[in-house]
């Protein structure tokens, strides 16, 4: 009897440790997180929101002020930059700042954008746009092809007090939609002279800065995920009418290494910024 009853407390003490490891296990990592994200802050400036354990090296992801990099436990290393699963090639980094940085789509104030639609309408795009922008005009000539589309183009000058000016003419145009697609696509300037009510533009940048957007153009698909930078025009027809492209590299013609104080942050994409 004695037997029975020792045994049954070793396997009582077993099943409790059981349950209570992976407990255990998971108040821990949430006190590393907190530690690295107190560290991140102190020493980064500005505000982390979130510290995620990869699969990788015992590296812990940091979502901080829109850019996602990596340190260990100890914060002895700071790794900026994409990291690329060895196995799959994936660029495990885009895919999940892609996902971090998603919105919802459905809130955007659609009323502050220039309409564009199209055939039926029916594959919807947003853009944020500085009327400067080189990139923004690529963009332009390249969705001129697109067909059964609504663009939605937020102003969103960002580069100089003319990309104000210009962005205010063409909001203050008779025909918004001709006066863009003629400035951006063939350079012909806008005729208003941007005396009506332009405070849709001022929202915009509000909104902008809200996002985290810091280049333009920043595209915006219906399920929420953003696309910073030139983004091929064969990639948006894939998001647009079918497939799902691999999240889309990082451009290292924007990233700069950051410096240690409060606000610096690393940097990895591309595409025309405010100077």
């Amino acid at each position: 009897m004695k037997k029975s009853i020792s045994i049954s407390k070793s396997s009582l003490l077993a099943a409790c440790a059981a349950f209570l490891l992976p407990w255990c296990a998971s108040a821990q990592n949430d006190t590393i997180e907190a530690r690295i994200k107190e560290g991140v802050e102190a020493r980064w400036g500005g505000s982390t929101s979130s510290v995620t354990k990869t699969p990788y090296l015992g590296l812990y992801e940091v979502f901080h002020e829109g850019e996602v990099f990596y340190t260990d436990e100890n914060l002895t290393v700071f790794l900026l930059g994409p990291m690329i699963d060895a196995r799959t090639f994936k660029n495990v980094t885009a895919e999940r700042l892609q996902r971090l940085m998603a919105i919802n789509f459905s809130e955007l104030p659609f009323k502050f954008a220039i309409k564009q639609v199209r055939g039926n309408g029916k594959h919807v795009v947003a853009s944020f746009e500085d009327p400067n922008c080189g990139y923004c005009k690529r963009l332009a000539q390249d969705m001129a092809v697109l067909d059964n589309v609504t663009i939605y183009t937020f102003l969103y000058p960002i580069l100089s007090q003319d990309s104000l000016e210009k962005s205010k003419q063409i909001w203050c145009s008779k025909d918004r939609v001709k006066a863009w697609n003629a400035w951006m696509r063939d350079g012909n300037e806008p005729a208003s002279k941007g005396d009506c009510d332009t405070s849709a533009i001022l929202r915009t940048r509000e909104l902008g800065q809200r996002l985290k957007i810091t280049g333009t153009p920043t595209l915006f698909f219906s399920d929420g995920l953003r696309f910073p930078g030139a983004m091929p025009i064969e990639r948006i027809k894939l998001k647009l009418f079918g497939g799902q492209p691999a999240a889309q590299t990082p451009q290292t013609n924007r990233g700069r290494a950051p410096q240690a104080g409060k606000g610096a942050t690393p940097k990895t994409s591309g595409s025309d910024k405010k100077p």
